[in-house]
């Protein structure tokens, strides 16, 4: 615990530095789901610390979800600790009378997945998501906002962008949920999707995420900006979407050309 060999010294609280390392543990899988972590004697030990120092330490972790802990018992790590979800598996339209591929791949970890339209609105949108629509500055974009849930908890805040060109005069612009999701009416209108990019950050949470997605510290959030392209390589879409980064993981796969 302490500074590091070479950088600048760890400035954050000693409390905020012990859950920090618990945290790495358990996101890494050393200590895996339904573990004990170390008790508090241990980590005392470990950290110098005080005993009330180890108990804002591991009530950080119980505040995160990532662990779960009961007067008398031991702390130890959620059964359901982190999701790795794979954005390649719900790019392409869903099936005829099929649910949004994300639900059902969402469901494959287990829950109840469902997802909340919140608005549907005509908005400038941010000047990445503007760049990668080839729009031009201060033109207006469709924006469809919406909160992803697993088992009623708040898991992804999205926020669709399509040109005016595509969506207007479709049921983009209108506030209902989509049947088989937005790829899906994409194909239908002669924009079949072709090509997905993403472009993924870790940042602290804006005031609207962190509200949104119930998050109970500043810890980083995942941002990624997705660019779905059709024939010719025309953008068709761009969506924004923020996860909770400490409870999510994406998971790419390449092969080498």
């Amino acid at each position: 615990m302490g500074n590091s060999e070479a950088g600048a010294p760890d400035r954050r609280s000693l409390h905020e530095r012990i859950a920090a390392d618990l945290r790495d543990e358990i996101m890494s899988g050393d200590l895996a789901p339904s573990d004990n972590l170390p008790s508090t004697t241990r980590l005392k030990a470990r950290s110098e610390a005080s005993s009330a120092t180890v108990q804002k330490a591991l009530q950080l972790l119980k505040e995160e979800g990532l662990t779960v802990g009961r007067p008398g018992a031991a702390v130890t790590v959620r059964p359901r600790r982190q999701r790795t979800m794979r954005p390649a598996a719900y790019m392409a339209p869903a099936d005829a009378d099929a649910p949004y591929r994300w639900l059902t791949e969402a469901s494959k970890h287990g829950g109840r997945a469902s997802t909340k339209l919140l608005d549907v609105t005509e908005t400038v949108p941010p000047a990445d998501v503007a760049a990668a629509l080839e729009l031009g500055e201060g033109v207006t974009a469709l924006q469809r906002r919406q909160l992803l849930l697993i088992d009623d908890e708040p898991v992804e805040l999205v926020k669709c962008y399509y040109p005016l060109t595509i969506a207007s005069g479709t049921a983009l612009t209108e506030r209902r949920r989509i049947k088989g999701g937005t790829p899906t009416l994409l194909a239908e209108l002669g924009f079949p999707p072709r090509l997905s990019v993403d472009r993924v950050s870790a940042r602290v949470p804006t005031q609207e995420e962190y509200s949104a997605l119930q998050l109970p510290s500043s810890l980083p959030v995942l941002r990624t900006l997705r660019v779905l392209y059709s024939d010719d390589e025309r953008p068709v879409e761009a969506a924004v979407m923020a996860k909770a980064g400490h409870l999510y993981e994406l998971q790419y796969e390449f092969t080498a050309e």
